[in-house]
């Protein structure tokens, strides 16, 4: 029998395992951590939020091809995926109808993780802990793949699902991306993705705790983003699933110098500028302060009468054309200060990677290396918050594994 190693058990490398074990490889799945899928486990504010309950290619993001990228969404869709979990694993998933997200009915991530290494388990495969990988080669028609304080192992095929950079305290340290660019495959520039935004200093510091859904909008250095969901004032910044998925514009824009930096725009509620001007013709004598209340919370509306220059107890009928114009841009296209992010430490995913072009999509062999394969967070994209990341973990680890279990096989 062929031996197929993967190194990795987070949700890519998890999935490889399962799907190589499953093609007859004698499969052996290497964790540095002593559990393994800790990310898994900390998803989703401990539920794990599985898949999106629908999908739209067009979220991810890639600086690679976006043809190749569509073509790794798409080998596994997402009824089969969530047919998979269903009914492989036995774990009947919910959706979360005000966020879209499939969450296991238990609501508990540990079912997750441990459903899918119980699984690998039952196809054949030999899960080994604790241990931390220092370096992978090949050695004639093999690989081999070196173990710090253990003995080599070598296999017809090797599955690097390593992860990222992102959230170091689970594990993720970034070695796969320095083994594979040794090996000579092109990566585009890593970035942190999907974390929060910061502001030094903070100039809604005084709001910190209040949460609402808004449109949020980022644009600069030639990338634009857009999202509507939830958002979170902090005291050093910006936070919620809205602003994780725009963050990634004005995280690159700094990290490339851009001049000028890129804007963050906020609409405050559904309301656009001409909503707005119908809610703030004259009522008798009722008060700016009174309408703004009405939509948004109160500390907000506060705060934005003052950045707006507006008197609160000003009434409808005394506002001024220039301070109904003021409070308008405040309300529809509010600039939001900001001058960083929380960076890895909190980023939910790695942007850049390893380039799509150097795989084949079929497969995802290494089109530089044979037996190689690559799956998850090393490669060249993610999508936005609410359970795509894990869809590209599941769909490029499955087809890893069987790349992996048919090369192993020939």
């Amino acid at each position: 029998m062929r031996r197929v190693v993967v190194i990795g058990a987070g949700a890519a490398g998890c999935m490889a395992t399962i799907f190589a074990a499953a093609g007859g490889a004698e499969t052996t799945l290497l964790e540095r951590t002593l559990d393994g899928g800790r990310k898994i486990l900390i998803s989703g504010g401990g539920r794990c939020n599985v898949l999106p309950a629908r999908l739209d290619e067009s979220r991810f993001v890639t600086d690679s091809s976006p043809n190749t990228l569509r073509k790794l969404v798409r080998a596994w869709p997402l009824p089969e995926q969530i047919a998979f979990f269903e009914h492989e694993l036995g774990l009947r998933l919910v959706e979360e109808e005000k966020s879209a997200k499939l969450f296991p009915a238990t609501n508990r991530a540990r079912d997750v993780r441990d459903g899918l290494l119980a699984l690998a388990a039952r196809r054949g495969a030999r899960l080994v802990t604790g241990t931390r990988v220092t370096g992978i080669a090949p050695a004639g028609p093999l690989w081999r793949v070196a173990c710090e304080g253990a003995p080599a192992l070598e296999a017809d095929a090797v599955v690097v699902a390593t992860g990222g950079l992102s959230v170091p305290n689970t594990g993720s340290d970034g070695a796969g991306l320095h083994w594979l660019e040794r090996l000579g495959h092109a990566l585009n520039p890593t970035y942190a993705a999907l974390t929060p935004i910061t502001a030094k200093p903070a100039p809604f510091a005084a709001l910190a705790g209040i949460s609402l859904r808004v449109s949020l909008s980022a644009r600069g250095a030639g990338r634009a983003a857009e999202a509507t969901g939830g958002f979170l004032f902090t005291h050093r910044g910006y936070s919620g699933p809205a602003v994780l998925d725009v963050s990634h514009v004005l995280v690159r824009a700094r990290l490339e110098g851009a001049d000028p930096a890129a804007r963050l725009l906020v609409r405050w509620t559904p309301h656009g500028d001409e909503a707005w001007q119908a809610l703030l013709q004259p009522r008798g004598t009722r008060a700016v302060a009174t309408v703004l209340r009405a939509e948004l919370p109160d500390r907000l509306a506060a705060a934005l009468l003052e950045l707006a220059r507006v008197d609160p107890a000003r009434s409808l009928a005394d506002l001024t054309r220039d301070e109904r114009r003021r409070l308008i841009d405040a309300l529809v296209r509010c600039e939001l200060p900001w001058t960083g992010d929380e960076g890895y430490r909190k980023a939910e995913v790695t942007g850049g990677g390893v380039a799509l072009a150097e795989i084949d999509p079929r497969t995802m062999e290494s089109r530089r290396q044979p037996g190689l394969f690559l799956c998850g967070e090393v490669l060249d994209a993610f999508g936005p918050i609410g359970g795509y990341n894990f869809y590209w973990a599941w769909a490029t680890g499955r087809a890893a594994g069987q790349g992996a279990a048919r090369q192993a096989a020939t």
